[in-house]
């Protein structure tokens, strides 16, 4: 079938008017680039479900994409089954969450949709809370504004694992044309209220919050769906309502202020710094926009903001949380996370779980799990009850952090003073990272197979004490492409392509005993991570 014919099959089908305007266009003027984009290859369902730009065909996020995608969920799901369905406040997201509703219920399932663009912890929370037997949520976290994604969780509250990605992603190249699935069985859709985000507040506020509240917050939804949540959390707990910056109050799927709508990104924090200036905050947070991650920054006594590295704020989560919960418990994080985290758990006596990258992996470490995290500022915190949201939710962090540090301020401190108190305990962690984008991915094949030829026998210096091979199982975990070095002095290096992105990304730590004070400390972790970045470039030849 020649690529003209197979867009004319699609334009048949497809229900959405501007999509089907884009195709006709790229139809009549035979542009056969443009369709070979859209037609050459699919977006492929996976544990992350699917994300990509939005546009007509099989490689773009649309509304056939989305109903071929709930085709599927229905299929692996079954008759009678009920899902929940939310979303975010991207172009299309509540159009992608009917269609989802109309074509699950339509196949004989009972389909609960979510009142409004809510943070994703919510859809995650409402799943185990309606006892219902997945969910859906159709967002595209902080991707650039031209795309939208849609993601699939189970029974349990967390993300799809292997193999139920694969079941469902043979049951979608099952599905037929989508103008022929039966939609909307009458009876069959609730449309949920505010009670749920009601029944998500209370649930979060159970979390150890300490009962120190004078704080003043400068924060920001970056354009997302965060703040009349977050701002509803922060009130039903006693706290100060935190100001959000006005020009990214409201969300905004073109995210106008920011080159990339994620606050790790250089310029995003800058209105939320400038805001906290103004206001003599004690501290800043953001969420990216569908808020299940959190940033956090302290204001410095000389202006300016020091922003806490995702790892930072993971070890200090991670002790509060320890030390304000009882009997056998489990912290956990990624293999690409600091190694802090295991430290923190040996010296409290509680277990510690490693994992693959993707807090649908770290859910997943084992019983009794009242912490995890990632690197990427991704945080699910508990309590003696459990987690409240078994994904990464950043209206949980912001408020469990905000206790955090109006318990320092009433002691004359900050979160800083509390890195250092870290840092004196189990020497410095310092973390970074070095990421390499290709035009071509067969460069990052050639890259990892240069490493594995020949692997560095030292990085910056540091000698490397062992090389383990993740896609051979090293280390215990299930097979994935990726190298981690051990070196010597507890330094760690893993280099792994990225699974969403044309990326090679890089991941290092390195530990400085605290011999004299933190800040030189802190001065000597930085030659040494200088150093490994150094021998790294010049190794991967990207």
């Amino acid at each position: 079938m020649s690529l003209v014919e197979e867009a004319r099959r699609w334009l048949a089908q497809d229900p959405d008017p501007d999509t089907r305007t884009e195709l006709s266009a790229l139809i009549e003027a035979e542009d056969l680039a443009a369709l070979e984009d859209r037609f050459g290859a699919k977006l492929e369902f996976g544990t992350a479900g699917l994300r990509g730009e939005l546009g007509a065909g099989p490689n773009r996020m649309n509304r056939v994409t989305v109903m071929r995608a709930a085709a599927g969920l229905a299929a692996v799901l079954g008759p009678g089954k009920h899902v929940v369905i939310g979303y975010d406040a991207r172009h299309k997201s509540d159009v992608f969450a009917r269609d989802t509703a109309a074509v699950l219920t339509g196949a004989g399932l009972h389909a609960s949709l979510l009142p409004a663009p809510l943070p994703t912890p919510v859809l995650a929370f409402a799943v185990r809370h309606l006892d219902a037997d997945a969910g859906v949520t159709v967002t595209a976290s902080h991707n650039p504004p031209r795309d939208n994604g849609y993601k699939v969780y189970w029974s349990d509250g967390s993300q799809i694992v292997p193999p139920l990605d694969s079941e469902i992603s043979a049951a979608i190249d099952a599905v037929g044309r989508v103008d022929e699935l039966p939609l909307n069985a009458p009876g069959t859709l609730t449309e949920l209220g505010e009670g749920i985000v009601d029944d998500y507040i209370d649930a979060v506020l159970s979390l150890p919050l300490g009962d120190a509240r004078d704080l003043r917050v400068a924060y920001t939804p970056l354009h997302g769906v965060g703040a009349a949540t977050l701002t509803g959390a922060f009130l039903a707990a006693g706290f100060e309502s935190p100001m959000a910056v006005e020009e990214q109050r409201n969300p905004d799927p073109d995210f106008p202020t920011v080159a990339f709508p994620n606050p790790e990104e250089p310029g995003a924090m800058d209105l939320a710094a400038a805001l906290a200036a103004k206001l003599g905050s004690d501290l800043v947070l953001a969420n990216d926009p569908d808020a299940d991650r959190c940033a956090v920054g302290v204001p410095l006594p000389g202006g300016g903001v020091r922003m806490l590295t995702g790892d930072e704020l993971g070890g200090l989560l991670a002790e509060h949380v320890i030390t304000h919960t009882t009997g056998d418990r489990m912290v956990a994080t990624s293999i690409v996370s600091a190694t802090l985290l295991g430290k923190i758990a040996r010296a409290h006596g509680v277990r510690y779980g490693e994992t693959l990258t993707g807090f649908k992996w770290i859910m997943k470490a084992g019983e009794g799990l009242v912490f995890g995290y990632e690197e990427a500022i991704g945080y699910s915190v508990g309590s003696d009850a459990g987690l409240p949201v078994k994904d990464k939710d950043g209206i949980g962090a912001a408020l469990t952090v905000a206790g955090i540090a109006a318990a320092a301020k009433r002691d004359g401190r900050t979160l800083l003073d509390l890195l250092d108190d870290q840092a004196r305990r189990y020497g410095l962690h310092a973390t970074s990272q070095l990421a390499f984008r290709v035009a071509d991915l067969s460069l990052i094949d050639a890259a990892m197979t240069r490493l594995r030829a020949t692997p560095p026998q030292e990085l910056g210096g540091l000698a490397v004490e062992r090389l383990d091979d993740l896609a051979r199982g090293d280390g215990g975990l299930p097979p994935t492409d990726g190298l981690r070095y051990v070196l010597e002095r507890d330094a760690r290096v893993v280099v792994r392509p990225s699974g969403t992105e044309p990326k090679l990304k890089c991941y290092l730590e390195v530990v400085v005993p605290v011999t004299g004070t933190p800040a030189e400390a802190r001065a000597h972790a930085e030659d040494r991570l200088a150093a490994i970045k150094a021998d790294l470039t010049a190794r991967l030849e990207l």
